[in-house]
């Protein structure tokens, strides 16, 4: 299957719980080194406000170091259900379609949150690293992050 056919058929993802529908928002940053991006917004399953976003950034850059490939936050009254661990894993068929091997998820070394959900998903924890002065401002002024690596490659049974 090509990626035009895969993206037009499959531009949203469900399961019994939560629908992640692609939006038109373009996330590229030259600057960030983000050659392509998408962003998706994630909804309680057949709801129409939005409770959160994953987006998958395409690239390598220094700043997608510390940022990563993949981003993702849910709004704070629908915290604890495990949204972004299924969001994460809607996506990961697109991701893979794409040609993704593995991508980089990185958290703050206190969300504990969000460590959890990079440990639910498989990740593995690569390092975690001092974050320059420069790239501080980008990451939301955090000085340390936790780098995740995540297998996107199929695996059988998988």
């Amino acid at each position: 299957m090509n990626f035009l056919s895969f993206f037009a058929r499959n531009a949203s993802f469900s399961n019994d719980q939560i629908d992640v529908r692609l939006t038109s928002q373009d996330i590229t940053s030259q600057e960030c080194g983000i050659d392509d991006g998408y962003l998706f917004y994630i909804y309680r399953r057949h709801g129409l406000k939005k409770i959160g976003y994953v987006s998958l950034r395409l690239g390598e850059s220094p700043s997608l170091y510390y940022l990563g490939h993949i981003g993702y936050r849910i709004d704070e009254p629908y915290r604890g259900n495990g949204y972004a661990r299924q969001a994460c894993e809607l996506i990961k068929p697109f991701a893979r379609e794409l040609g993704l091997l593995s991508v980089v998820i990185t958290t703050d070394t206190d969300n504990m949150a969000s460590r959890k959900t990079c440990e639910r998903l498989g990740c593995a924890l690569e390092a975690i690293v001092p974050v320059p002065p420069e790239y501080q401002p980008l990451c939301s002024g955090s000085q340390y992050k936790c780098r995740y690596i995540w297998r996107i490659l199929a695996e059988q049974g998988d």
